[in-house]
């Protein structure tokens, strides 16, 4: 039953434009229909061609001045670490133990974790993401807080306990087995509830014994839907010290592949140092990788080089994270800008169409739930952002110059932040307003 339909220029991805022409990737409706029902899309087209369907007193709501695309999917963010945002001056092994761990131990507190969870998904909503994959802390109530948070909201959320049983503060490491038996409740618990997907997160191989590694391979086994999450090369230090704690691995990815964790249920965090032999691991495994543009930037990791990954001959399927506290901004175009500036570093220029593709359908796709969101079809959920392209003064002047639909994203995307986001639904329901929440 169709409860609601949306009217407007629509602008969604359909397919990879780094593998294929720009022209076969969009879909553009610059006077579009949606129609919603059981929070998913029923038809979505031309506003000329389905107006004859909408059913009369449908609840229409007409966002003529605006842009309505899939909402953002944040591949890779820390929601215990949005106090720290903005910590001066560390790189990546610092930063953990002088800013991460400390405010990671606080959320033993069930109080707080509920609370930050709370102000963390009325963040992302208000800058447009409406699903991301989340790490949490070793304590079970973190993985509680955050799934309650997100499902009261109906929003489509991937999380999972911190296995972490060494190299780490003593009121943060768990065991090897105390990781593997938290996860398996927390898995019956909460995955697939809703929509609330469980994933299996150890940190990293630096804070993962062998034998904790060994059980979350367990788990993915166990578990066929469930998918894993963790890091990997995002620091020179943290390869070096990889290298030092599993000696008999032939590199950082083989100490995961070893285990059983590499292969297309799993996207890693960051990637920026990984060799060939590495990133052909990767593609012939179907693993993923989120790439952190802001996180790589402000904790001064490196310059992610995207050519490389999504390299043809034997593409790595990319999507996009904040990183939060890490990275700087929940905003998805601000880490547009980011990624773009990120690749002009490496020489080359991320179009406006690659850089929404990695921010929705790209995100999705690593996260391997592009089958539901990240583009607008007929059939996924009704996850939709109206975005304003006037929504300051500099916007309006730069879009009232613009001489194409490109031109007008890419500027978005270099020039825009939260206050471009004009309302996000979720599952068909009106979840962030700006001119109602200012």
């Amino acid at each position: 039953m169709t409860e609601l339909a949306l009217r407007g220029p629509i602008y969604t991805l359909v397919a990879d434009p780094f593998l294929n022409a720009p022209a076969d990737c969009v879909v553009y409706e610059s006077d579009g229909l949606m129609l919603i029902g059981d929070g998913l899309i029923h038809d979505i087209g031309s506003y000329a061609d389905l107006r004859d369907k909408l059913p009369a007193g449908i609840d229409l709501r007409h966002y003529p001045d605006a842009i309505l695309m899939p909402g953002f999917v944040d591949a890779h963010i820390h929601y215990p670490q949005v106090e720290i945002i903005g910590s001066y001056g560390a790189q990546l092994l610092e930063w953990l133990n002088k800013y991460t761990f400390p405010a990671e131990a606080r959320f033993v507190d069930g109080a707080r974790a509920r609370r930050i969870a709370e102000f963390f998904i009325a963040e992302l909503l208000r800058n447009g993401s409406t699903s991301a994959s989340v790490f949490c802390t070793s304590a079970p109530g973190s993985v509680d807080a955050i799934f309650e948070a997100a499902q009261r909201r109906n929003m489509l959320l991937l999380a999972g306990v911190m296995m972490m049983d060494r190299h780490a503060p003593a009121n943060l490491v768990d065991t090897a087995q105390s990781s593997y038996d938290d996860s398996k409740a927390l898995i019956d618990c909460w995955h697939k509830r809703g929509r609330c997907l469980y994933t299996v997160t150890p940190r990293f191989a630096l804070t993962s014994s062998p034998a904790q590694l060994e059980l979350a391979g367990a788990l993915l086994r166990e578990h066929s839907d469930v998918r894993l999450q963790s890091h990997i090369s995002e620091n020179r230090a943290e390869v070096a010290r990889a290298a030092e704690l599993y000696p008999a691995r032939k590199h950082y990815t083989d100490i995961y592949e070893h285990y059983g964790l590499l292969n297309n249920r799993a996207i890693y965090g960051h990637g920026i140092h990984l060799s060939e032999d590495e990133l052909r691991r990767f593609h012939e495994t179907g693993a993923n990788i989120a790439h952190c543009p802001t996180s790589n930037f402000f904790i001064g990791s490196g310059l992610f080089d995207m050519a490389k990954a999504r390299d043809a001959a034997r593409t790595v399927t990319v999507g996009l994270g904040t990183d939060v506290g890490g990275g700087t901004s929940f905003s998805m175009l601000q880490t547009m800008n980011e990624a773009y500036k990120m690749a002009q570093l490496r020489g080359i220029s991320l179009t406006a169409t690659q850089s929404y593709y990695l921010a929705t359908l790209g995100s999705a796709e690593a996260l391997g739930v592009a089958d539901r969101v990240g583009s607008l079809r007929a059939g996924y959920a009704a996850d939709i952002i109206v975005l304003d392209p006037k929504a300051t003064p500099l916007l309006e002047l730069r879009a009232n110059v613009a001489e194409s639909l490109d031109e007008l994203l890419f500027a978005l995307m270099i020039c825009a932040d939260d206050r471009a986001i004009q309302a996000t639904y979720v599952a068909g329901e009106l979840v962030h307003e700006r001119d109602a929440a200012a």
